[in-house]
């Protein structure tokens, strides 16, 4: 069954030790210390912490453990982390660390069995499979290596597969949306509500405050994801709560 509605979760996308935004999954630009962003967002009122290592995965790296480390001596909300997330081993390490659930996009697309060895030595709870894909034609291509290779799965029956092998959450990235700011991608949620059993967390497109509430009510969406409104000021976490609490 489903539950933890409405979760606001502030992503911290991180390169080379910083905390980066773009456009489309390019043109990146500074957004600040990732351990000092992390303990500010908990401070707001942030249900929940997304730290991805965006470039781990391209340059065939593991995450940056240490930073996690500093991360979670930071905050007191669960928290994930992603990138470069290869076998069980790399799990073990972050959860160790201090990381409460793990992020994979590009491992588990190339070995989807990874997901049950996962599932069943740590619980389908820690496992939040990534997808991020991109609106070509009429149908939502999955990518590789953070938006650089697409691949010839499909959105709706890779997050269906995903589900049944044991991911606990489904977090469902548009290219096509990202850092656009003009609203998630809700046509598309709604179906992966209809389709899933299991949480769907809404990435890509966030600009106003009325676009999380669309995600909530017209993309059927458990949780929404955001970065630059959050990193440049433009939207305030305990004022995005109020606000919702119109709605809800």
């Amino acid at each position: 069954m489903k539950e933890l509605k409405h979760r606001i979760i502030p992503c911290l996308d991180v390169k080379d030790g910083k905390t980066v935004k773009g456009v489309h999954f390019v043109d990146f630009r500074d957004a600040g210390d990732p351990v000092e962003l992390g303990a500010e967002y908990c401070r707001q009122g942030a249900d929940e912490l997304v730290f991805l290592d965006i470039a781990a995965s391209h340059e065939g790296r593991k995450t940056f453990v240490d930073l996690v480390r500093k991360v979670a001596e930071n905050v007191n909300i669960p928290f994930t982390v992603g990138g470069g997330v290869n076998e069980l081993k790399d799990v073990e390490t972050l959860l160790n660390a201090g990381a409460d659930k793990v992020s994979l996009n590009s491992a588990i697309l190339r070995r989807p069995e990874l997901i049950n060895e996962i599932a069943s030595h740590f619980g389908s709870e820690v496992i939040i499979a990534a997808i991020d894909a991109n609106l070509e034609d009429g149908r939502w291509v999955c990518y590789l290596n953070g938006g650089r290779i697409p691949t010839d799965k499909e959105l709706f029956s890779w997050a269906k597969e995903a589900q049944e092998r044991g991911a606990g959450e489904i977090l469902f990235t548009s290219m096509t949306h990202d850092g656009v700011k003009e609203g998630y991608p809700n046509e598309a949620l709604a179906m992966l509500d209809n389709t899933l059993k299991i949480p769907v967390i809404a990435s890509g497109g966030a600009g106003k405050m009325e676009h999380f509430k669309d995600a909530f009510i017209i993309g059927k969406a458990d949780a929404a994801l955001a970065a630059s409104v959050f990193h440049f000021g433009e939207i305030k976490i305990p004022e995005l709560k109020k606000y919702l609490k119109n709605y809800f």
